[in-house]
């Protein structure tokens, strides 16, 4: 995640910088960090940045992956993302099974996810 996602973020949840870090549980420095680009951001507040845009983005009707993907019965019956009925959220829930395969590591995860309409709409950048 560059700086500009994580700001464009903090900007869509209507959050100041003071209380994405409250909501985080970071410094306010660590925020003003990442957004002006003298840290990155971690993996960890990477996810649970994402996962709250999710939430609100789901609050306006989010789209299943296996209705977006055509994903076959056969896979979608083992993957984790239909078992907790979390189709928006497939990209943050590790095991997931997309394309075939599953993508264990959050790094080699988010390479496949960022160019994945499911992810991307709900980023809607």
């Amino acid at each position: 995640m560059d700086r500009k996602e994580f700001s464009r973020i903090r900007q869509r949840l209507g959050k100041s910088q003071r209380e994405m870090a409250q909501l985080l549980a970071i410094s306010i420095k660590a925020v003003q960090s990442f957004e002006q680009g003298w840290r990155n951001v971690p993996a960890h507040v990477e996810r649970q940045a994402l996962f709250l845009l999710a939430m609100k983005e789901s609050q306006d009707g989010g789209k299943s992956c296996w209705d977006m993907q055509d994903c076959p019965a056969e896979i979608r019956d083992k993957c984790p993302a239909w078992e907790f009925q979390s189709g928006h959220l497939c990209w943050f829930i590790s095991g997931t099974i997309c394309h075939g395969e599953v993508h264990g590591n959050w790094e080699s995860k988010m390479k496949i996810c960022r160019k994945c309409e499911v992810f991307r709409s709900m980023l809607n950048f």
